[in-house]
């Protein structure tokens, strides 16, 4: 498959559209870095940490290694297998390019996990992941290869809240989990959003 059929052609509007995300996702993990910004990070935290019983752990748990990226890998394959290798391709540089994003800002960041900060004050319901807290991750990766997927398969208004209430949920679970700060999250949603924005809608 050539190259360009994966990798969308350079569009202006587009690429301001991701570079303004990122900017703000930058401004999220600026704010929550320190002073009254932190503060009610934690706060936010702690309240969206708290337990809720079984029926949620057990649901987080399972949705929440939906936004790694070998789930994306997977579902890359899926589609893939099914005839629609231009979409699995797209997405799955998408998923690609995210990640690697998120890797290199977590080391530029550097924010401590939040079992690390506070051990105390957090509920740790999984296994500690590796790498430090901001941006996360999971809803990123998830966001980016859906987004550019539901797109190139033209999938309705419906399916595509359905897909990124999907994505939201993986982000409330790495908060309820005790492995993200909420503005980890929202900074993740937003570096996912960016990076979809630079794929066109062109088929």
């Amino acid at each position: 498959m050539p190259v360009s059929c994966i990798i969308p052609a350079v569009d202006a509007r587009q690429v301001a559209r991701g570079v303004a995300l990122g900017g703000v996702a930058l401004a999220v993990g600026a704010w929550s870095a320190a002073g009254r910004g932190r503060e009610m990070d934690r706060d936010a935290f702690r309240a969206a940490n708290r337990r809720a019983g079984e029926p949620a752990d057990g649901f987080c748990r399972g949705v929440t290694e939906l936004g790694s990226i070998w789930a994306s890998v997977g579902a890359a394959a899926l589609l893939a297998a099914a005839g629609r290798r231009r979409a699995a391709a797209r997405g799955l540089s998408a998923a690609g390019i995210t990640w690697l994003a998120g890797q290199g800002l977590k080391k530029v960041f550097a924010r401590p996990r939040p079992y690390v900060a506070d051990a105390e004050g957090t509920n740790l319901r999984i296994g500690e992941p590796n790498g430090t807290s901001w941006p996360s991750s999971h809803p990123a990766v998830l966001l980016a290869f859906l987004t550019v997927v539901s797109r190139d398969l033209h999938v309705g208004r419906l399916g595509q809240v359905a897909l990124h209430a999907l994505a939201g949920s993986v982000g409330i679970s790495r908060i309820y989990l005790g492995v993200h700060y909420p503005a980890d999250v929202v900074g993740g949603v937003l570096v996912g959003k960016g990076v979809a924005a630079a794929f066109d809608r062109r088929r």
